[in-house]
């Protein structure tokens, strides 16, 4: 039997979610129905009813109702929804995951959405799927699906669009149903120990090194961009305890954290690998550039510093000796917290495509000012690091990473 669980306010979404169901029965799949409305009266049964969605996350109906705080009654719906699609994965009675919704449906379907394994299949139709979507998905697998109109009736725009989503919906169910059975039960379950790796456009070359070694090695890498949202999901899931091992080329991130870049993945980057005791090698990758939107939206601030057209929608700035060497002071202290094993590879040469010798990046001062406030910061601390008179993106530079961090692993698990 595939499930497909459909969770939404069924107060003011009501009729919507009864049209939805309908296609996903004609369709061959079984459907739950989650209620996570809270004023109104739902407009269609439940199967699992709003009151039952309130116990699940602590609180009380008739409560949340008297208070008339509808922000912190969306929040305990929204741990309700959470808690309830857990159950129902529990009991492999969901394959799939289907909602719509405005802002606040939209924020409690994807807060439950979230709580969700990797693979589930998770597909939301809302009408904030044309904007910023990242505090919705998160560092999740959400698919979003613009609404185009309001969910509010069924209409000659508005049916296409919903019934496109039960097909879809209905699809991967079945496939994730039919897989199921094949599937290792969780992320790094299977049979190949996983890898962390972080990548950026200008650190590719050396990155596909390292990771064609580490598969060589017997593991499979998993690639991360280092996108803001990229960096998010590595560091969530190494604080997990999901890699045997992260091989961090790729900083960027803390950089566009340092200088008001639109690609930071937060004051916490570099830091849920050292916490959870995993061996990982790091390097200084993309540290040279701050990455802000398109050209005409740089601040006037940075007008003046090395701009660089990566595409229509990056612009990029040289990062300077003073920021490179905050940077190297910040990269060490994170370091020197680490419970595990940490090692540094430095490329002397350049550390992105930008600052190779040549390049419109290349400049050794800024450089040096990095690798020394990185060799100050690590100073008399127990993690290792090593120079390389290359490039970062030199596969010599990727496979020498890559059979460090190999040998970590390997340490790590004899003294186990």
């Amino acid at each position: 039997m595939t499930n497909v669980v459909l969770v939404g306010t069924l107060d003011t979404k009501g009729v919507e979610y009864g049209w939805l169901r309908e296609r996903l029965l004609r369709a061959g799949v079984e459907v739950v129905l989650v209620d996570t409305g809270i004023m109104g009266e739902p407009r269609v049964a439940a199967d699992v009813s709003r009151a039952a969605v309130a116990r699940a996350a602590g609180s009380d109906l008739a409560l949340l109702r008297s208070a008339a705080d509808r922000g912190a009654a969306v929040a305990s719906m929204a741990r309700g929804a959470e808690a309830t699609l857990l159950r129902l994965h529990a009991e492999g009675r969901l394959h799939a995951v289907l909602a719509i919704g405005g802002s606040g449906g939209t924020s409690i379907a994807t807060r439950a959405m979230r709580a969700l394994p990797l693979g589930v299949p998770k597909l939301m139709v809302s009408s904030m799927a044309s904007g910023d979507v990242s505090p919705y998905v998160g560092s999740s697998d959400i698919t979003m699906m613009y609404s185009v109109v309001d969910v509010a009736g069924i209409n000659s725009v508005s049916a296409p669009i919903l019934a496109n989503a039960a097909a879809a919906a209905a699809g991967m169910a079945g496939s994730f149903a039919r897989a199921s059975a094949d599937r290792p039960p969780r992320l790094g379950a299977g049979t190949r120990p996983l890898v962390a790796a972080s990548m950026a456009g200008v650190t590719t070359s050396g990155v596909d090194a390292a990771r064609e070694r580490l598969t060589e090695l017997g593991y499979e890498v998993l690639v991360f961009h280092v996108s803001g949202t990229g960096g998010r999901t590595l560091e969530t899931l190494a604080g997990q305890g999901v890699f045997a091992g992260v091989l961090d080329l790729t900083l960027s991130e803390l950089a566009d954290d340092l200088c008001g870049g639109i690609l930071t993945a937060g004051p916490d980057r570099l830091t849920a690998a050292g916490r959870a005791g995993v061996p990982q090698v790091v390097s200084l990758g993309a540290l040279d550039m701050v990455k802000f939107g398109p050209l005409e939206s740089l601040p006037q601030r940075v007008l003046d510093r090395g701009v660089h057209v990566h595409n229509p929608s990056i612009t990029v700035i040289r990062t300077s000796e003073a920021e490179c060497a905050e940077l190297g002071r910040r990269v060490a202290a994170k370091l020197r917290a680490a419970t595990g094993p940490a090692a540094v590879c430095v490329p002397l040469r350049g550390l992105s495509t930008l600052g190779a010798p040549g390049g419109p990046y290349h400049d050794p001062r800024a450089d040096r000012a990095l690798f020394s406030a990185l060799r100050e910061g690590l100073r008399d601390s127990v993690v290792r690091l090593h120079d390389y008179e290359t490039h970062i993106n030199d596969p010599a530079f990727g496979r020498s990473a890559a059979d460090r961090l190999h040998a970590m692993i390997c340490a790590q698990l004899a003294a186990a």
